[in-house]
């Protein structure tokens, strides 16, 4: 009701009153439309200063995710949370590392460092003693000093003799031919000048010291060699086509282990058909295969849609285990035989950012701590129950049968008390928060995250496929894309056999430089496999 100042005086009693609850109760109205408002305005500025935050840490704070050790010590960005009480503060499982005082003076240099010694003695003039005795050798002073030089190229240079009879041509010895010479040995590269020794130099400096060509090209030209990028490359084609047969032998192995766990990054690849150059593709990465024939493989695709996760698996029956991507969900969707197991590393990442940004950091902490107590459960059990491959299959499932009865009695309640603190705190926390997303990442996923506790050969993450990925990670910084797809596929073959290897215990370059060195000869299946890293230098 709209009244004006001379309608208002002539209001009775009644109207009056009316007319001033209307305008209270538009008043309230209003009131509450900017309360709301405010508060609206006030999450947003929270969520916007949290993205700030995270953003400033993660261009210059460390990217170790590890919380700091003194409470009182204010945030690098930001103030700190108000604190609570005292007594409600999570301490378990704090690991308090022992100062132990570095002994003085210069580390040894490592004794498998092959030795050349240089004496330095006084003149033959100078032994003879005054008195005319002869002076005898008492003891000796060393030091030693690391050296270095520079690679050296040589030349082999193989020379075979031809033989022909000068009395009758060969017309005597009709069987043979008339001029006999030596075979040729078989090689790798056919024709080429590169020897199995070049060839492991260049594919280890690139796929793991990331060395692109173009860089080891101008490397070569210092110590006066010409070895064009565009050489380099090719001999990559041409080894990657001829040891084709090994990765398939390393595909099967692969999928033998009762554990893959896979991730995927991107890669740029030059020259797709129906793509532009801008378009990202994948590097997926698996690892897997039996305790002791561990193998890493790469496998580059151009998407990274589900139908990729189905191909790399097909076949394969046992434990996946990778991070929250839905595409591996799509991919496993009515596959029983495959059973998909998620990772605590992620769940613990996102809730260490929210307890360096958010204003609730003390929640956040105990997160990351109940995740702490998982891990220090898992260690102290690794180190109770250390998995000897010289152990018989008798003695090895009873380790494992009391590794996972323990694990289990050990885990269950922590894991029992960790869900229901995060769903309690669902209904304190909004989603859009960092705090929030950790919360709702952490149980949409809670199902796959507790199935480590079913099997000996799996661990509460992912980790050890994200280390094995970051090699890939790293050379992509120095060479930034593939020229073609087939190049990328030959690079990913390199990067396969490089950590396999690596993950056999086997020095990457000496086992590069034998396998080049065998491949030639080998012409069956059971050739193949006696050049997989597990079996190449078997007698």
């Amino acid at each position: 009701m709209q009244v004006n100042a001379t309608q208002l005086k002539t209001l009775d009693t009644t109207s009056l009153i009316n007319y001033i609850q209307e305008l209270e109760s538009k008043y309230n109205q209003r009131l509450k439309e900017m309360e709301t408002d405010f508060k609206n305005l006030q999450f947003d500025h929270e969520l916007l200063q949290e993205k700030y935050k995270l953003a400033m840490l993660q261009k210059f704070s460390r990217s170790a995710e590890q919380l700091m050790a003194d409470k009182n010590q204010p945030l690098l960005f930001g103030s700190e949370e108000e604190k609570t009480e005292t007594g409600k503060k999570e301490k378990a499982f704090e690991e308090i590392k022992s100062y132990k005082r570095k002994k003085p003076g210069r580390k040894a240099i490592d004794p498998n460092i092959p030795r050349e010694e240089k004496i330095i003695d006084i003149e033959e003039s100078e032994k003879t003693c005054a008195c005319g005795e002869k002076l005898t050798k008492i003891g000796e002073e060393t030091n030693e000093k690391l050296h270095i030089e520079p690679p050296r190229m040589s030349v082999i240079k193989t020379i075979r003799p031809k033989y022909a009879c000068r009395k009758c041509e060969g017309t005597e010895d009709e069987e043979s031919k008339t001029i006999r010479i030596a075979p040729v040995e078989p090689v790798i590269i056919p024709r080429g000048i590169a020897t199995p020794g070049l060839l492991s130099w260049i594919m280890t400096y690139k796929y793991e010291h990331h060395l692109p060509f173009y860089r080891q090209e101008l490397v070569f030209e210092k110590i006066m060699v010409n070895v064009s990028r565009q050489n380099m490359s090719n001999w990559q084609q041409q080894v990657y086509d001829k040891i084709k047969p090994l990765f398939i032998l390393m595909k099967e192995t692969l999928k033998n282990g009762p554990v893959i766990q896979t991730d995927e990054t991107e890669v740029q690849v030059i020259g797709e058909e129906e793509r532009s150059y801008t378009q990202k593709s994948y590097m997926w990465l698996s690892r897997g295969g039996p305790p002791d024939k561990p193998v890493t493989m790469y496998q580059y695709r151009k998407t990274r849609k589900a139908e990729n996760v189905r191909e790399i698996l097909e076949g394969y029956s046992g434990y996946l285990q990778t991070d929250g991507y839905i595409g591996y969900d799509s991919a496993l969707g009515g596959n029983n035989n495959i059973i998909h197991v998620g990772c605590f590393a992620h769940v613990r990442r996102k809730f260490f950012e929210a307890a360096k940004v958010s204003s609730r950091r003390t929640t956040a902490e105990q997160g990351v701590n109940f995740i702490k107590k998982l891990y220090v459960i898992e260690n102290e059990l690794r180190n109770k129950y250390p998995q000897d491959k010289t152990d018989d299959e008798i003695k090895r499932n009873k380790k494992h049968e009391d590794f996972l009865n323990e694990r289990k009695k050990c885990c269950m309640p922590v894991l029992t008390e960790f869900k229901s603190w995060l769903i309690k705190l669902q209904a304190e926390v909004p989603e859009s928060t960092l705090l929030g997303k950790a919360v709702y990442y952490a149980l949409s996923q809670w199902e796959k995250l507790i199935r480590y506790v079913d099997s000996p050969y799996l661990t509460p993450d992912n980790n050890a496929c994200e280390n094995a990925i970051r090699p890939f990670v790293i050379g992509r910084k120095n060479w930034l894309f593939s020229q073609s797809p087939y190049g990328a596929e030959s690079s990913c073959g390199m990067y396969s056999l490089i950590q396999t290897a690596k993950q056999n215990g086997l020095n990457s370059f000496e086992y590069l430089k034998s396998l080049f060195e065998k491949a030639p000869y080998a012409s069956s299946r059971d050739d193949w496999e006696k050049l997989l890293p597990w079996n190449i230098y078997k007698s």
